[in-house]
């Protein structure tokens, strides 16, 4: 016993001094490292100003012309507005490209991810070169994810007076975490930690911004080989970039939001490197031929005409709205969830339709029950759900959770939902040139036509997966933003979006939406056809079995998965006819199910305690 009482006694003292290690890692950076990093900053930096004229050689761009003309024709009491969607990604990285070299004064870009790949680092390099015309730009870029490598970070630091980043809540104030920081941020810090800066705003000038799902990576733009995000955001020219000013400005000047200098890592590397810092060149991007097509189509007038001008609306008022940074602490009451708000408040108002788009169907309770409402309601209200299939999703365990509820999903909610395919027939329209010249849309969607093989475990493709946040209500109101559906979204996560009152609009988002959630582009989730023999006993035991907390397991759930048959109509499932029109194809299609469903199957049965922070 005295052995192991001190074996024991050992122990506890090694993971008292490693658990003290980690937590000496939340001190925050000595003021006398960051006056040095400053000065070195100070000294160091680029200070060239590559334009003397007062327009910064900015680049003539069509939309800042519609924001002049929009904020030229407001009055108090009439705001206008002109706003462009954007549901290819190359569009999407072009018209960004496009407002950089026509920024005057300055660019804000606030983001959740930021990558080191040819879509990050093309923009990146795209805002130096703003910067040294002289514009002033600010990155605010939620750290988890985001611009990680201290020695990039170095050389940006000094690239140009005029740009400016910080990094969002710092795990232990680094840029870079490794794992077992990772780790020990979630145990001693959580709450902290747990909150993320979701946001995505891109504003040049104040009064043309770009608002929606994307980030700044491969796959957010269609460059990705192996998976590539569907996404939508929008660009709003004329007043409204007001209240994107001030948004930014809040997160800013946030304390969470912290300047390059007093980052752990990227300080000691301004130390080791203070006068001999790899200045800021072309970046060497893996695909230098795409690079330069992006970058000519940007200026391209043709192409930004045909593509994104000939779809623009003028709109008059657009509310953009964005929670606050205390939003998981709840300090300014409901206003620190004010996007949360709005859009409770836009589905407990419909009459008619819902139309709904998100990567991610795991509803808080507060949702639940307004979808309940609108249900027993005279007539119901029509409720259609395009979101990720498994195949599709890039977070196998927030769809095991939403899996776990399909059956309130269709029989409490009314909801018809329609999950993507990896691999839609629409891929082409979807994505764009890139998408059709890598031939990754020449099979057909379905291993059940003679299409792909199934989805291995740990591989993310080739295939197409659902990024977009979108809803539209009954046919004139919409909202494109950043907001998941999904309990993080509600109370964690800071989001933001535009929601705007225009029938023209709310029509090219929901037919953007209702194109996603086609036959041959999605799956329709439906009744089950009775299982021989069992039938009603085994309904019975499968709502036993989810309504209790965590133990779901009945393999036979309410629901599964159906393909229109060749030459089917798309009858809904009520429809005495459905059998005749559609084919079942199993709950997870086009899936590897030695591993993948094995791993959704555990999380639907034993993750309903964490559905809280998915």
């Amino acid at each position: 016993m005295p052995t192991m009482s001190r074996r024991l006694t050992a122990q506890v003292g090694w993971c008292i001094g490693t658990l003290a290690l980690l937590l000496a890692g939340c001190a925050p950076l000595a003021h006398r490292s960051v006056e040095r990093a400053d000065r070195i900053v100070a000294m160091s930096t680029d200070t060239r100003i590559d334009c003397a004229q007062p327009d910064r050689c900015a680049t003539p761009s069509p939309f800042m012309a519609q924001a002049d003309a929009a904020i030229a024709a407001s009055t108090p009491g009439h705001p206008h507005n002109t706003v462009t969607l954007l549901n290819i990604g190359q569009n999407a990285l072009a018209a960004r490209i496009n407002l950089i070299r026509a920024a005057q004064q300055s660019i804000d870009i606030q983001t959740y991810i930021w990558a080191k790949d040819d879509a990050g680092m093309l923009v990146l390099d795209e805002l130096v070169k703003a910067a040294r015309r002289g514009v002033k730009v600010r990155i605010l870029a939620d750290q988890l994810g985001s611009l990680n490598d201290p020695r990039l970070l170095s050389r940006l630091a000094r690239a140009s007076d005029n740009l400016h980043i910080k990094l969002y809540n710092p795990t232990f104030d680094s840029a870079h975490s490794n794992f077992v920081e990772y780790t020990a941020s979630v145990l001693c810090c959580f709450n902290k930690f747990n909150q993320r800066m979701h946001n995505k705003l891109f504003l040049v000038d104040d009064k043309v911004g770009i608002v929606g799902g994307r980030n700044y990576q491969d796959n957010y733009y269609d460059w990705d080989p192996q998976m590539d995000f569907l996404d939508r955001d929008v660009i709003v020219a004329g007043v409204a970039g007001q209240q994107m000013e001030k948004s930014f400005d809040i997160f800013w000047h946030n304390n969470r939001s912290v300047p390059l200098t007093h980052l752990k890592d990227v300080n000691r590397e301004i130390l080791a490197h203070p006068f001999d810092a790899e200045p800021w060149t072309e970046p060497r991007f893996s695909d230098p031929q795409r690079v330069a097509a992006i970058r000519a189509r940007a200026e391209d007038p043709g192409f930004l005409q045909t593509q994104l001008l000939d779809h623009s609306l003028n709109v008059g008022l657009v509310d953009y709205f964005y929670d606050l940074p205390s939003k998981d602490e709840a300090v300014h009451g409901p206003d620190s969830r004010e996007l949360t708000h709005d859009l409770m408040t836009m589905l407990a108002d419909a009459q008619d339709q819902i139309v709904l788009q998100t990567p991610y169907l795991v509803l808080t309770r507060r949702a639940g029950k307004i979808f309940k409402a609108l249900q027993a309601k005279q007539p119901k209200v029509d409720v259609i759900v395009s979101t990720n299939s498994l195949a599709s999703t890039d977070a196998l365990p927030v769809y095991a959770l939403s899996y776990k509820h399909h059956k309130k999903f269709l029989v409490d909610y009314g909801f018809h939902i329609h999950e993507l395919m990896p691999h839609p027939a629409d891929a082409a329209e979807m994505l764009g040139d890139y998408f059709r010249l890598s031939g990754l849309g020449s099979e057909k969607s379905s291993p059940h036509r003679g299409g792909r093989a199934p989805i291995e475990p740990g591989s993310p493709g080739p295939r197409i997966s659902l990024h977009a946040k979108s809803l539209v209500v009954d046919g004139h109101i919409a909202m494109v933003g950043s907001h998941n559906f999904d309990p993080r979204s509600v109370n964690y996560n800071t989001e933001d979006g535009v929601i705007i009152d225009d029938p023209a609009f709310a029509q090219q988002v929901r037919a953007a939406i209702l194109r996603d959630a086609a036959p041959q582009n999605a799956w329709l989730v439906a009744p089950r056809h009775p299982i021989p023999i069992l039938g009603d006993v085994s309904q019975a035991i499968g709502d036993v079995s989810r309504s209790l907390p965590v133990f779901d397991i009945w393999p036979w759930g309410y629901s599964t998965d159906y393909q229109l048959k060749p030459g089917g109509k798309p009858v809904p499932a009520t429809d005495p006819a459905f059998l005749d029109n559609w084919e079942e194809v199993g709950d997870f299609p086009e899936v590897n199910l030695s591993l993948t469903a094995i791993i959704t199957r555990f999380i639907t049965a034993f993750g309903a305690g964490i559905q809280g922070i998915m």
